[in-house]
């Protein structure tokens, strides 16, 4: 039973990572025919091959849950470059911004120049902060629209596969202000998830109004999940300290709000005589608990991490409900599966598989945990002295644990080590558990009625002494490390060697250790000298462990994340590299430049004498138009235009000797639903 969410996992996390979408047929067949074959073969031979054969049904299923989960949400993708259209829709939710700005989620009723049965189900777009607009308005906008963004680089995150599984055909950017308009009414369903988002909007703004911008932004993120009020600094500062996990919402933040509503009523019971002799109070206060995550699900928008989170306590709860133990590995078994059967691609999302590492790692440290022996007549300052050596090991070890099973993760997706982690969320963690969730909660329950700002202000100085902690760590030496991440089967590896120290019995458990360093120990190959964007706009060149970029103001956030996937430094200023000439439409390489690369980032590609003039200063020339011809001049050179980057995506370049070697972004994401492959 342990391994079965692991199987299982693994088969989605695999369907995700094909090249080609499997047929019905295969995947039908091949779970039907282990299935049968497990059945047949489990009443005859050995417990090893039955066993084998029930996991290995287990991942064949998973790969068909994968399938089936596409095939549920397949909707409309925009195709095609982006163009400015008119659109008119609902707002669905404010979320989480991005490097533009605010972002809106909204439901299209039309799109100018789209048919009914092309237009996207969703779309996001970038306002500006006085654009923002509460949930369950009908607006016309004008937005600069197109498909969800391809990888940033090869191998690197698909986007476009997070907004398939999430229904979003279209992301953009506002373009004027947005205006009211009159529409049919939406689908009842729709209606109910703009009623329950205008109500989280409105309780995040009047925390923001009670408590102030700096501290009520951060603890509207913490209560309602929408980050719009927090600061850029404030992100710096979270995400070198190791503690920007407070932020979303996830286990943790579940686990303080159900565990505060099942102890405080459990405790209610008990200090009243007449109920604790008549009423199960450990049952009622696990029914508390699960109302609680409940309404923190549906205050949250309810996330994918939110709600496996929700899963994950509701499971532990039903098993005080049901007299079982609330907190072992079986549960957390269970609570996987149903998440993967409800959502299959959380196997491929870096929140599930850090969520469930760091879970698996903690449960298993709680069972192998020895128990102390209570001791009788012991003298009060000893028990205190004892309990206060017993709690801070047990709050060592808990950080420890979760951080080293995280860590390979977090290396491979985010490219990040928070040098001061364990400490920052040692000197946190009993601030955030017992005085800025709970205040939290018990003030954002009681904001509605006027009540709550007693308790949120409470929370607040919580919150301002959790933000002192994380400057205090972002700001000495060294706080944050760059880490290239290692070939993609290293992470496979890191997982399973971490299942292995976390689920197996006995001493060959610790054969996972060196799998589990994996990713920290495998050798890193050379990074490539050049990027280049996926629509050809911009390049970076790589000179020593430093990324030069071309354009520092176009494309950021994807210069960003390529240098820091290949571990190299990205400089953070936005003026332009002295290595490169560049004018208001191209750049070229300069005498001292590492790489001979021309760039002409114009739609329209230069004519015949200008780009025979840019192969005769640069090795590489690459256009973001398409050329009409190619000079000689040109013929021993690498040019890259609008045409090969329709084709290939981002790429990557590596010198070797004389030659350059050329890796494509696209063939390697293959030709699925998600990508331009499938709809070109």
């Amino acid at each position: 039973m342990l391994w079965a969410p692991v199987a299982f996992g693994l088969g989605a996390a695999g369907y995700l990572e094909l090249k080609a979408e499997p047929s019905w047929a295969l995947l039908v067949g091949a779970t039907l025919g282990l299935a049968v074959l497990a059945g047949l073969i489990g009443r005859r031979a050995t417990r090893g091959l039955p066993v084998f054969l029930a996991l290995a049904t287990l991942l064949a299923a998973g790969a068909l849950a994968g399938k089936v989960r596409s095939h549920a949400v397949a909707a409309p993708i925009l195709s095609g470059e982006r163009a400015v259209m008119t659109l008119d829709g609902f707002v669905v939710d404010v979320v989480s911004p991005g490097a533009g700005g605010p972002r809106l989620l909204i439901a299209p009723v039309s799109i100018s120049g789209l048919a009914p049965e092309d237009t996207p189900k969703r779309v996001r777009v970038t306002v500006e902060a006085e654009d923002i607009v509460a949930a369950g308005q009908a607006i016309r906008l004008r937005a600069m629209l197109g498909p969800p963004p391809p990888p940033a680089a090869p191998g690197a995150y698909d986007f476009a596969r997070d907004a398939w599984f999430h229904g979003v055909g279209g992301v953009g950017f506002a373009i004027g202000q947005t205006r009211p308009v009159a529409l049919d009414p939406p689908p009842w369903r729709l209606r109910t998830a703009m009623a329950v988002n205008a109500l989280r909007w409105r309780l995040a703004s009047r925390i923001v109004r009670d408590m102030g911008v700096e501290r009520g932004g951060i603890a509207a993120a913490m209560v309602t999940g929408h980050e719009a009020w927090i600061t850029q600094d404030q992100t710096d500062a979270m995400r070198a300290s190791g503690l920007a996990h407070i932020l979303s919402i996830s286990g943790l933040h579940m686990a303080i709000v159900g565990g505060f509503a099942f102890g405080l009523v459990r405790l209610l019971i008990a200090a009243w005589p007449w109920a604790a002799l008549r009423v199960p109070g450990k049952k009622v206060a696990a029914l508390a608990g699960l109302a609680a995550v409940g309404t923190y699900l549906a205050v949250s928008g309810a996330p994918p991490p939110a709600l496996r989170a929700a899963i994950t306590a509701t499971v532990a709860f039903a098993a005080i409900l049901f007299d079982r133990q609330a907190i072992t590995l079986h549960g957390l078994a269970i609570a996987a599966l149903v998440i993967l059967l409800v959502q299959p691609e959380s196997a491929g999302a870096p929140g599930f598989q850090m969520s469930f590492a760091a879970t698996a790692a903690l449960v298993a440290l709680a069972e192998a945990w020895p128990r102390s022996v209570r001791e009788i007549s012991t003298p009060w300052w000893i028990r205190a002295i004892q309990g206060g050596a017993s709690w801070l090991a047990v709050s060592v070890g808990a950080s420890f644990v979760a951080g080293m099973a995280t860590g390979p993760f977090a290396m491979q997706h985010f490219n990040r080590v928070a040098v001061w982690g364990l400490p920052a969320n040692l000197a946190v963690a009993p601030l955030s558990s017992f005085v800025i969730m709970p205040f939290l909660a018990l003030g954002a329950a009681l904001e509605p009625f006027g009540l709550g700002a007693p308790f949120l202000a409470v929370a607040g100085w919580g919150i301002a002494a959790m933000m002192g902690i994380a400057q205090a760590f972002a700001g000495l030496g060294g706080a944050q490390h760059v880490v290239a991440s290692g070939p993609p089967f290293t992470l496979a590896l890191a997982f399973v060697g971490l299942m292995l120290l976390c689920l197996w019995r006995g001493r060959l458990r610790w054969l996972g250790a060196p799998l589990a360093l994996a990713v920290a120990l495998w050798p890193r190959p050379t990074p490539p000298d050049v990027w280049i964007a996926p629509d050809g706009s911009t390049a970076a060149v790589r000179q020593g462990g430093e990324a030069v970029l071309l354009r520092p103001d176009a494309r950021r956030f994807g210069a960003e994340l390529w240098g820091r996937r290949r571990g190299l430094v990205v400089p953070e200023s936005a003026a332009p590299s002295l290595l490169y000439a560049c004018d208001r439409r191209s750049c070229a390489p300069t005498a001292r430049a590492p790489v001979a690369l021309a760039l002409s980032w114009s739609k329209t590609a230069p004519d015949f004498t200008d780009l025979a003039a840019m192969c005769g200063q640069a090795e590489i020339v690459v256009l973001r138009g398409a050329a009409a011809a190619v000079p000689p001049a040109c013929r021993d050179r690498i040019v890259l235009d609008a045409d090969d980057f329709a084709a290939g995506g981002a790429a990557e370049l590596y010198r070797r000797g004389d030659e350059w070697w050329i890796v494509w972004a696209q063939p390697l994401r293959g030709v699925r639903p998600w990508s331009g492959a499938a709809r070109g």
